[in-house]
């Protein structure tokens, strides 16, 4: 399997392209919703840069073989966010389109749960070639299909014992 290996200062440049390229479309959007986990650092972002609220709906698919295997997907019941998203345009953002097929079932999904969302597009960084869905934001469409590591996955094998012991003075 091949591997792409992409560091901090890469992965802000890659979330700073995405952000121009919706920019540059002039769609006009009312609100973000990321999808957990891996589109939650992509999505504060974005809100950020557009000074849009933001939305997290959580969902899995890639539980199996420590998280290298995608099964069935889930999708949480409800939206997180400080206060309700009211669309009706959602920009829907997440790290990777893989094969597609969480974007396939996600999108009807969404529009049958929360019905204020009457246009909903959707930004990923990173498109693998062989994805069955095309997202109309994309940092980088990939050649193959490698496997992406980002930079906040080596927390995935990291324990609070492993942590290096820190100058810091501790709290009272």
């Amino acid at each position: 399997m091949e591997h792409l290996y992409c560091e901090w200062p890469d992965y802000d440049r890659l979330c700073e392209r995405l952000a121009l390229q919706v920019h540059q479309s002039g769609w006009e959007f009312d609100e973000i919703l990321c999808l957990a986990r891996g589109g939650m650092r992509v999505g504060d972002v974005l809100s950020r840069i557009f000074r849009k609220p933001l939305g997290v709906l959580f969902t899995s698919s890639y539980r199996e073989q420590g998280g290298t295997e995608q099964g069935a997907l889930r999708i949480g019941e409800q939206i997180a966010a400080t206060a309700a998203l009211t669309g009706p345009r959602l920009l829907l953002v997440d790290d990777l389109v893989d094969t597609g097929l969480t974007f396939v079932a996600l999108l009807p999904e969404i529009k049958r749960r929360f019905p204020q969302f009457t246009e909903v597009r959707t930004a990923v960084i990173w498109q693998k070639a062989s994805s069955q869905f095309h997202p109309d934001y994309v940092a980088e469409r990939l050649v193959g299909d490698p496997w992406v590591h980002q930079p906040f996955e080596k927390y995935d094998r990291t324990l609070p014992t492993d942590l290096p012991r820190s100058d810091l003075p501790r709290s009272n």
